[in-house]
């Protein structure tokens, strides 16, 4: 409670600080368009950097023929450098888009350093190099968005996405091909939302994103600013948000192209020393108290949101950013000792309050999630009430759950109890995005469902031409009711890695050295669902179809289940929820007649979504035309029930 209060008082200082000496937060996150390079209305470029241990400061580029010394900033206060640059005789700028630059640092021990502004906004690799250059984007027709942002979903849908892995072709995919050949497949899946990964410039593709370089910069290995934007612009014709997973817990160490040794000091953005170091991922860790890392974080946010129009964020790493020991040899089991104390980061605290209430304040709509295990509790409460203000926070436990039961248990040895134990633990009012796998599951050294649940089946016996083997009959059926159960029980979201919505057969892997740079797993085979020949389809199609139910009935906005049975021996789970009645037999033999649930409204129920659909890869041995009407009869402590003619088992 106390540590609550220290930074409840710490985030009305630094909002109190952030009004008296910039103006406010909205000036103050505005910074982008002071620092880096700004262009003038009379074309005069203006430079500005940070670079606080920094003897000097220079320009240098295509612009000047690489004159190291020709263009020197000037040092004002505060360890802040400018240099004014005025246009060219024919009154056009000095510097021209899409040519060169580097920031030449000369430290107080004598060195010169060649770095790039940490607010670049596009950076690009020759193909024979291994560093990125800082290239002037100025274009002369920036692109112009022509649609609104769609409002905020009342139930999140979310579709997991890389871009450079979004094409059947072993190759880095492009925006383009997002805008044009995937964006058609999210809306007909019927998500209403997309979580874009690994878009800020990262020098090292197989780290998928989370080796930040560049922080202002969109990724140019998949294309130009200008094709993001229209990426954007086509998703939100299409009524689609799009988030961006944003890496503010840790960034590369590489210091040529990244942010590490800027000015020449290893405490420029982040703690020198070994606490500026995470020995797990080989990064570095930001110094949240510092006054510029805030003003470069906090407009970091901002510039995706008015550049890009992005329409919110997933905060990457949340849990190492709250601690200081990182999450590292923490199992964390719910003892609330384990979240106040000095073990806990303020600043890093302080920042996220800062950040989401920054967010919540200028964008009423902007949806924030928080990528945190360890249960810290005030997660997705609001600022004001002495929260971190995040709107959801991602139900980690449930993808370890299935993980868990497909490696260690057989069919008949599930428990329906502790499966809905993990569905349904989180706190009351705190919003969460259940998920049965993301891409984590998805990358290579794990297995997602569809490999636990078929493995080497899916490469000879997918197809719809033959009748089905037992294990790629199991598979099909658990596959529909784990996503389902999931989806219906565990969260006030939902998430999907792409491709895993039709039991994508391959892992993820980038190129690297280890697999002799090979692209042939750094892609999504969505030529598997072009054909009915092929049972993915099937998975294709209940997927879409649970989905478009959940946008009719809108479970995912609704209050918590009414949790009515989870019966062990059966193997049965039911529940009630926006007025749906779920029902699941997980039970690999046994079928029941006449079974008995609980029902809250009475009435008449149609059976709505059929996970034994023939669609579906199932066996249609349900009767759609069946209604199912409500009795008067308490049962399972609610006011009525009704019998289910059929359950049944889960093979024939």
């Amino acid at each position: 409670i106390n540590l609550l209060n220290n930074s409840d008082e710490a985030f009305e200082c630094q909002i109190n600080w952030l009004t008296e000496a910039e103006g406010g937060f909205d000036q103050f996150t505005r910074s982008y368009k002071s620092y880096g390079v700004q262009r003038m209305p009379d074309n005069s470029l203006v430079f500005k950097e940070w670079a606080p241990a920094a003897e000097a400061l220079f320009l240098t580029g295509d612009f000047n023929g690489w004159d190291n010394f020709s263009h020197p900033y000037t040092k004002k206060e505060f360890g802040k450098w400018e240099l004014h640059i005025p246009p060219k005789e024919d009154k056009t700028p000095a510097v021209t888009h899409n040519s060169k630059l580097k920031v030449v640092v000369h430290t107080r021990a004598g060195e010169r350093l060649y770095r790039i502004s940490p607010w670049a906004k596009y950076v690009t690799r020759h193909e024979k190099s291994v560093i990125y250059d800082w290239v002037h984007w100025d274009p002369p027709q920036p692109y112009i968005h022509k649609h609104p942002r769609p409002q905020k979903p009342r139930s999140l849908r979310i579709y997991e996405s890389h871009v450079g892995i979004a094409s059947p072709e072993g190759k880095v995919a492009s925006y383009s091909n997002f805008t044009h050949n995937v964006l058609p497949r999210i809306k007909d899946l019927g998500y209403n939302c997309i979580q874009l990964m690994a878009i800020m410039e990262h020098a090292y593709y197989a780290s998928f994103g989370y080796q930040v370089t560049s922080f202002f910069a969109a990724s140019s290995r998949f294309g130009t600013p200008e094709e993001l934007k229209e990426l954007i612009d086509v998703a939100h014709s299409l009524g689609i948000i799009v988030l961006l997973d944003a890496v503010h817990s840790h960034a590369s160490k590489n210091t040529e192209d990244g942010l590490n040794q800027f000015d020449g000091s290893d405490s420029c953005f982040f703690h020198s020393g070994p606490r500026g170091e995470h020995s797990l991922w080989d990064s570095k860790l930001f110094n949240y108290s510092s006054w510029e890392v805030l003003r470069f974080l906090l407009s970091n946010l901002r510039w995706w949101l008015e550049e890009y129009r992005f329409d919110g964020f997933r905060f990457d790493g949340v849990t190492s950013m709250l601690y200081h020991h990182h999450g590292i040899g923490s199992g964390f089991s719910g003892d609330y000792a384990e979240y106040f104390g000095l073990q806990v980061d303020e600043d890093a605290l302080v920042y996220l309050m800062l950040a989401n209430h920054i967010l919540h304040t200028l964008y009423e709509d902007c949806i924030t999630i928080a990528e945190e295990v360890s249960g810290m509790p005030n997660l997705c409460c609001p600022v004001q009430e002495g929260g971190l203000g995040f709107d959801y926070r991602l139900a980690m436990a449930i993808p370890d759950k299935w993980i868990q039961i497909l490696k260690e248990f057989k069919d008949e040895d599930w428990d329906m109890g502790n499966i809905v134990h993990t569905m349904t633990n989180r706190r009351y009012g705190e919003k969460c995005i259940a998920y049965a796998e993301s891409h984590d599951q998805a990358l290579v050294g794990d297995k997602t469902l569809a490999f636990w649940l078929m493995d080497k089946e899916m490469y000879t016996s997918m197809s719809a031409l033959i009748p089905m083997n037992s294990v790629i009959d199991r598979g099909i059926q658990l596959h529909k009711m784990i996503r389902l159960l999931t989806h219906s029980l565990g969260g006030e979201g939902y998430l999907n890695f792409m491709g895993n919505e039709f039991g994508h057969p391959e892992w993820l892997d980038f190129p690297r050295v280890g697999n002799n740079e090979s692209y042939h797993y750094a892609r999504r085979q969505f030529n598997l669902v072009d054909t009915d020949r092929l049972r993915y389809w099937q998975l294709y199609a209940f997927d879409r179809d649970m989905n478009r139910t959940e946008d009719k009935y809108g479970w995912l906005a609704a209050p918590p289940a009414n949790i009515s049975v989870k019966h062990q021996g059966d193997k049965v789970i039911v529940f009630e929820r926006a007025n749906v009645i779920f029902i699941f037999n997980f039970h690999p033999t046994n079928s029941y007649s006449s079974y008995r649930v609980a029902v809250g409204p009475p009435g008449k129920y149609k059976i709505k979504l059929d996970s034994d659909g023939i669609q579906y890869g199932g066996h249609g041995r349900l009767d759609h035309n069946t209604e199912f009407f409500t009795e008067p009869m308490e049962f399972k402590n609610l006011p009525n029930s009704m019998l289910v003619s059929k359950l049944y088992y889960l093979l024939p």
